[in-house]
């Protein structure tokens, strides 16, 4: 008789939160499939957008924030095929001042995609980003 795993367990018994439930659905809406990204990633970027709105992140912030990192995942290239141009540009002006802020919250997103290793090679070269 095989085996039956069970869907309890910690995570399982209490469901996903809202808050990885809209970061999921914004990683869906910036053409990045959730499950791409390890847990542990998406758990990090959920409580730093709660570090950055104590009060609650708002609705649109998700899009953003899954906007930022679907392209520091999929490149400049992919990113527009799937973006269009306006919104490349966007992203790149955005991660052009977070690389000169050096502590802003895109500058943590983006840092915390470098440190996990999701960082497509040409927006390392391109931006000169090091985990230093």
């Amino acid at each position: 008789m095989a085996a039956r795993r069970s869907s309890l367990g910690f995570l399982g018994m209490f469901g996903r939160s809202s808050d990885l439930r809209q970061l999921d659905a914004a990683l869906r809406g910036a053409d990045l499939h959730p499950a791409l990204v390890p847990e542990g990633v998406k758990l990090t970027i959920v409580n730093l957008m709660k570090d950055h709105w104590p009060d609650e992140p708002p609705p649109q912030a998700y899009a953003q924030v899954a906007c930022l990192f679907s392209y520091c995942i999929a490149g400049p290239e992919a990113f527009e095929r799937s973006h269009g141009a306006q919104p490349r540009q966007d992203v790149e002006r955005r991660i052009e001042a977070a690389v000169d802020a050096g502590d802003s919250f895109d500058a943590q997103i983006v840092l915390m995609a470098l440190h996990a290793k999701l960082v497509n090679t040409e927006v390392v070269e391109h931006y000169g980003l090091s985990a230093d």
